[in-house]
């Protein structure tokens, strides 16, 4: 076997020199294209989040402590759930330990992306720029908003996982609609819940009502869009399990993997 440090050796007699350059191959699959959509939509949906958002803010109905109207959210409502739907994909066809990685690749491009908001913030402007508070204002990290974005991605992407997976075990190839629902309500309920919960003072939540619509507001917009576009999941679903050659019945437990 040819490795790396014989490359930069002369060619003996009889063993001719490499016609090309020497390269590494790279792994087939779709799973690489997955996680990196699933870390994009990561970082731009934290992004968006730190905008407060209000429909209806003209009405005011209250359903005992629970503000109706007007629906307080935050700028990230119609992308978040994107998160999710990628992790149900990459849990029911790479399993757990697979998405336990993307996880990992999401929460570490999420403390990169942060941290060069920091230090961009903080370099000295050029003085014909003209836009530093509103650069600081849109980009600057607060720190609650970092630590909630990074708790509610962590806790509820892991546990959403892990759900379906479980789920899984025991129903093997039956009842996938069980599976990615179950999944979607246990982790979009924790993610919601700690979000929700670290951030609403930082976006100008300050009033019990508005926090329990926030937190229900997000928890049932993020399950309603999973329901919604189950067909499509599905559809996605399938065409992977066709195409990735090495989909097969695990050896041992997939949650202990």
């Amino acid at each position: 076997m040819t490795d790396a440090n014989s490359l930069d050796k002369p060619a003996e007699s009889g063993h001719p020199a490499p016609e090309h350059a020497a390269f590494a191959q790279v792994a087939r699959g779709f799973y690489p294209v997955i996680v990196a959509v699933f870390t994009a939509t990561l970082i731009i949906s934290n992004i968006c989040a730190t905008k407060g958002v209000e429909f209806f803010s003209g009405s005011s109905v209250v359903l005992g402590p629970l503000q109706i109207l007007p629906i307080a959210t935050d700028g990230a409502f119609f992308l978040f759930p994107l998160a999710y739907i990628l992790g149900d994909v990459l849990s029911e066809v790479y399993g757990f330990r697979a998405t336990r990685h993307a996880i990992y690749t999401g929460f570490a491009a999420l403390l990169l992306t942060v941290g060069c908001f920091f230090v961009a913030v903080r370099l000295p402007a050029a003085g014909f720029y003209e836009n530093q508070e509103a650069f600081r204002t849109v980009l600057g990290t607060t720190p609650q908003l970092v630590l909630a974005g990074l708790a509610g991605y962590f806790v509820g992407q892991l546990l959403n996982s892990a759900t379906l997976v479980f789920i899984k075990e025991r129903t093997k190839e039956k009842h996938l609609w069980a599976r990615l629902i179950g999944s979607t309500v246990v982790g979009e309920f924790a993610d919601t819940l700690i979000f929700c919960s670290i951030a609403a003072p930082a976006i100008g939540i300050d009033t019990w009502q508005s926090f329990v619509n926030f937190v229900i507001v997000g928890f049932v917009w993020k399950t309603v869009c999973e329901v919604l576009v189950l067909p499509i999941t599905y559809r996605v679903i399938a065409i992977l399990k066709k195409k990735e050659p090495t989909y097969a019945p695990a050896k041992v437990d997939a949650l202990h993997d």
